[in-house]
């Protein structure tokens, strides 16, 4: 038996400025039963560009910001879309899952988007969730939509360097964070509407076989987005949770990472000088949330 997780609340690093709240909500999202969120925004997809600068989306308002280091924060695009995931290329070019849109390029000088891929095989995605790199320059991305235990036909995608799009799984209730291992053999894939993370090995052929559940979650919506850290370890938001968990690469758990702020925990990423701190997204807050860890994180392309 393993020692239960430490608790570790997390403190506030950063709150979304008043002036960038919203109260109105479009009519395509009011339709579809989604009121004003609570916070006037409902923040994802955080990721760090070589400046130490933190960008993070606003899906319902189809926007983008960055926060400086000193916690200032910056619109940096506002378009028709619905932004979630969000990763920099190692030549930084920024790379988005948009739920209407596809995965899409944002130039982050001019604010301009325009689309990277959005059908397989002339078929449109579901609607894209979140993405990583792995070191050789290609995209894992999850196509999520509406997908659950009633229709588990969510999938994962690798879009190579060289431009060729492949389905590697296309039976998952509710694909959404995904990370790869040290050894990029393995990506792990959080499952929401199963309350799980699965492992997908990866053959060298780069296709998956014998893919496993790695870990198994009560409570709460189910696992969002995930970060990897230098010893393989997941940390993995949990939303209505209000909490990050921090497993070790058995998949044993080593802390809790609790929200002194609300249960809408979605998303995290490694940052910081040393890499030891994980800056989190309280989505329902509208914030940044910061917790100081002993192992730092992994940072893409860092093979190279």
């Amino acid at each position: 038996m393993f020692a239960p997780p430490q608790t570790i609340v997390a403190e506030v690093f950063a709150e979304l400025p008043a002036k960038f709240r919203r109260k109105d909500i479009s009519p395509e999202r009011a339709a579809s039963g989604r009121g004003v969120p609570h916070a006037g925004c409902f923040l994802e997809g955080p990721s760090f560009d070589r400046a130490g600068n933190l960008y993070v989306t606003d899906i319902p308002y189809g926007r983008v910001f960055r926060i400086s280091p000193a916690a200032g924060w910056t619109l940096v695009a506002e378009f028709d879309g619905e932004p979630n995931g969000l990763k920099i290329h190692k030549d930084g070019r920024i790379f988005i899952t948009d739920n209407k849109l596809g995965v899409i390029l944002l130039d982050p000088a001019t604010g301009r988007v325009e689309p990277c891929v959005s059908r397989h095989n002339m078929e449109r995605f579901k609607g894209v969730n979140d993405l990583h790199f792995a070191s050789n320059g290609d995209l894992y991305f999850t196509d999520q939509g509406q997908t659950g235990l009633q229709d588990p036909s969510g999938r994962v995608y690798r879009l190579s360097a060289a431009g060729k799009l492949d389905c590697l799984l296309d039976n998952i209730p509710s694909p959404n964070g995904l990370v790869l291992n040290g050894k990029e053999n393995t990506l792990y894939v959080g499952v929401t509407r199963a309350n799980a993370v699965w492992r997908l090995p990866l053959l060298p052929d780069g296709t998956t076989a014998r893919v496993g559940l790695y870990l198994q979650l009560s409570g709460g919506r189910g696992p969002d987005g995930m970060a990897i850290d230098a010893q393989d370890g997941l940390a993995v938001a949990h939303p209505d949770m209000g909490a990050v968990w921090v497993f070790n690469h058995r998949g044993e758990p080593l802390y809790r990472i609790q929200s002194p702020k609300s249960e809408v925990v979605t998303n995290c990423a490694y940052g910081g000088p040393d890499g030891r701190t994980l800056y989190i997204v309280d989505s329902e807050a509208g914030c940044i949330l910061t917790a100081r860890l002993p192992t730092p994180g992994r940072t893409m392309f860092s093979h190279q």
